[in-house]
This record gives structure tokens, sequence and C-alpha cells, in this order.
């Protein structure tokens, strides 16, 4: 419970606020943010918790802390400043997430970072490179010796991909680049429609759209509840080392619908995250971050003094702490005071 308090009070989380979560804040105020995304992650993790009688205040601080990391613009500023760091280490967004909660929140007198339990900052790394993992140390063991993570992590883990899965399609929808009729061509979508048109059969698209999305989190979170038992169940596991010995992960959802939620992500690559629009936001983001880090790297005297160091690795992880803490809105400010004549310094 403490761990997840200090998540929701540090800095690191309330920048989630101005973080895309696939459209830039400048596209519009009612689009997900990174920190509405994570809000319903952890609304749909504890849910799932409660029904499988798991630690729901550990699974609430796994799901408030799984995206402090990411960098601006998405996954599109993380790949750009994993580019500009691939001599230096790259940048694994789950990777400094830990550094973050461990090092980089400069809050608490008695240490560094908010001293968050093992087992929280264990189920942050959802993802973690083998190199990367060796130089973390016992939080990041299971991927070297290999083993699945605990299952308030696994709950977590699946509760993003459900969020963003169902999410992500009603964004689009607002945004107009997607349309019911192509929403409604995939199951479970097709199926709730159906339901609700019979119950409500003069519902306008946008009330129809956004009870068919409803529903569809609903099928899915009924479905991991009513799968996982199962598999606990059947796997009868007694203690966290069986969870991580288990070959594959206990919480999942049915072969069903997990063929439907797989349906639905290819497409939203292909129908969302390919649109031009998403493309240009993209594309601004990555050289937003590519040119602040060469700048910065070409002249570290541009950064705030408390970002300068003598020591040329420390100086490229240093600016890579900075701009990855950077929200989209300040990212383009500073874009703009560095690289435009006449702002504001």
């Amino acid at each position: 419970m403490r761990d997840r308090d200090r998540i929701v009070h540090s800095a690191a989380f309330r920048r989630l606020e101005q973080k895309c979560q696939v459209f830039a804040s400048y596209e519009g105020d009612m689009f997900r943010s990174r920190l509405t995304h994570t809000l319903e992650v952890a609304q749909i993790a504890r849910t799932v918790a409660s029904a499988l009688q798991l630690n729901e205040a550990l699974t609430e601080a796994i799901a408030l802390a799984h995206d402090l990391g990411h960098a601006p613009f998405g996954h599109a500023g993380q790949h750009a400043l994993d580019a500009c760091m691939a001599v230096h280490g790259g940048f694994e967004h789950n990777a400094h997430g830990l550094r973050i909660v461990d090092l980089l929140e400069d809050r608490y007198a008695a240490f560094p970072g908010l001293n968050l339990t093992l087992e929280t900052r264990q189920g942050i790394l959802k993802h973690c490179s083998r190199r990367r993992a060796g130089e973390l140390g016992a939080v990041a063991v299971r991927f070297i010796e290999g083993g699945q993570p605990s299952l308030e992590a696994q709950v977590a883990n699946i509760a993003d991909e459900i969020a963003y899965n169902n999410h992500d399609v009603d964004d689009g929808l607002r945004a107009g680049l997607l349309q019911p009729a192509q929403v409604l061509a995939y199951e479970p979508f097709a199926r709730a429609a159906v339901e609700v048109q019979r119950q409500w059969p003069h519902l306008g698209d946008r009330r129809l759209m956004h009870e068919v999305i409803r529903r569809s989190i609903d099928a899915n979170v009924t479905d991991l509840i009513r799968n996982s038992r199962e598999r606990l169940a059947d796997a009868r596991v007694t203690c966290p080392g069986d969870v991580q010995a288990f070959g594959e992960p206990l919480v999942a959802l049915s072969p069903v619908m997990r063929e439907h939620h797989l349906a639905v992500k290819r497409f939203l690559r292909d129908a969302l995250y390919q649109h031009h629009r998403v493309h240009r936001m993209a594309m601004k983001g990555r050289r937003i971050v590519r040119e602040l880090f060469a700048a910065f790297a070409d002249a570290p005297r541009l950064l705030p003094p408390e970002c300068q160091r003598e020591d040329v690795p420390v100086q490229m992880q240093a600016i890579s702490d900075y701009i990855a803490g950077m929200t989209d809105r300040f990212a383009v400010a500073e874009y703009r005071r560095i690289f435009e004549a006449g702002f504001p310094t």
C-alpha cells in the first residue's frame, strides 16, 4: 500500500498526464494520456486481483507504475531515444521506469528513489534484455534464469493489454480515424453490438460504440478471471517459486478470447497505428527527440546545470534521463527554445 501511495505522489506519475498514449496532447483534449490509460489499467487489474484473491495493493502498485519510464511521444519517442543511446547501452522504458523509482525520484531524506518493495520493482520490469538484466541484479534475475513474473505482475500485464486494445479503439473512433463499421467487423465487438441493438434498437452510433466497447472490456475481464481460476486450480501452485517455475503465465485469457484479442491488435496495427495522421505525429516526436539529444550531446551547456556531467558516458545517461522525463508539451517547448529564433529562453 505504501508503494502504491509513493508512486501516486511521485513527479513521474504526474508527468504521465502530458505523455501521449496514441494521440499527442496537441491533437485534442479528449484523447487518453499515459495517465488516464494507467488509471484504467489499475482499475481493471485491481478488479481481477480481487476476484482471484491476489494481493490487490501490489497489483495496483505495479499497474500504476508500469508506464512511468515512457519517453515523450509514446513508442515513437522511445524508439528514437533508444537509437540515440545505442552506443551507450540503449533505452528500455521498463528499465528506465525502475531507474526512476530506484534513483531519479529525489524526494525522501532517508533514501534515493521511492524505496519500493522488491515485488513491486520486479513487476515494473515487464520486459528486459538479458544484457540489461545482468546489470540490474536480483530484481531482474528471472530474465536470466527464465521463469514467469508474479501472479500480480501477470494480472497487471494483461490488464494493460485489455485496456489499450479497447480504449485505443475508442480514441480512434473519436478521432475519426476508425469507423464503426470497421470495428464491428471484429469479434467480440460484433457480438456485443447485436446484444446492444436488440435491447436498444434506436441508439446513435456514439452511444452504441461506447456500450460495445464497455461490453468488450467486461467480456475480456470475465473470461480472464474464469480462465485464470481454472488454470490456477489445475496448476496447484503453493508459493511464488511455483509460479515462477511454471512454463507459461497462469493468468491468461482463454484460447478463443485470446484469438479475438490478437485479432483486435492486428486491426489496430493496420487501421490505426499505421494511419497517416498517427505516422505524422510519430515522425514529429522522433525528430524532436533526435534533435534534442544531438544538441545536448554536442553542447552539454545547453542542459540545466543539474544535468551537466564531466564524464562522457555519465553525461549521455543524464541526457537520456532528462529527455525521457519530458512531457510531450515540455519537449516541444524545449525544442522551440533551442532551435527557433526569438522564442523565450
